[in-house]
């Protein structure tokens, strides 16, 4: 549908307990999850919700994408999650690197702690249920999205909110971590 432009931090609708689609099938839905998934690849993220564009509905897409930006080599199919829930989450939790289109457009990162893996009910694009269990990269979106929906930014997520880094001291650190 179209490019829409991130909603930054300190707007109130990032802290907005966002609420479930009625219609899962409806044409607004329809338009919503475009204008996520167009404006997700556009900045080169790996996932958007909807509060993220200003939308208070339970929705949020994700799709890992090779990284000039980044230096990520993942990729995974696209992701459709509508109203989801996190149903199960391992006891083992990870402190990696996160990013957010909605803190500074994505040119902060930081390490806030998340489980390794979590189980999720959500439905798709076409209205089927789904329950997937995500891990690695992928678990670590769904809960930073899942977040999203629930008024939490991944800040809130760190022991040290203010151990940030920009882009160019992220891949630094990356690179030097990558080849240690």
């Amino acid at each position: 549908m179209s490019i829409k432009p991130t909603v930054q931090i300190g707007a109130e609708i990032l802290e907005t307990v966002c609420e479930p689609l009625e219609n899962i099938s409806s044409p607004e839905t329809a338009a919503l999850v475009a204008d996520l998934v167009d404006t997700m690849r556009s900045e080169g993220l790996v996932g958007l919700a909807a509060p993220q564009l200003g939308y208070n509905a339970r929705v949020f897409v994700m799709e890992l994408r090779p990284s000039e930006k980044t230096g990520r080599t993942e990729a995974s199919e696209l992701y459709v999650c509508i109203n989801p829930e996190i149903i199960e989450r391992s006891s083992e939790t990870v402190c990696d690197w996160e990013g957010c289109g909605s803190i500074a457009r994505g040119t902060l990162f930081g390490r806030p702690i998340r489980n390794k893996e979590v189980e999720l009910r959500y439905w798709d694009q076409d209205g089927r249920e789904c329950q997937t269990v995500f891990d690695g990269l992928l678990s670590r979106v769904a809960q930073h999205e899942n977040d999203h929906l629930d008024g939490i930014v991944f800040l809130a997520r760190m022991e040290d909110p203010t151990d940030l880094y920009d882009i160019a001291e992220y891949r630094r650190i990356r690179l030097a971590e990558a080849s240690a």
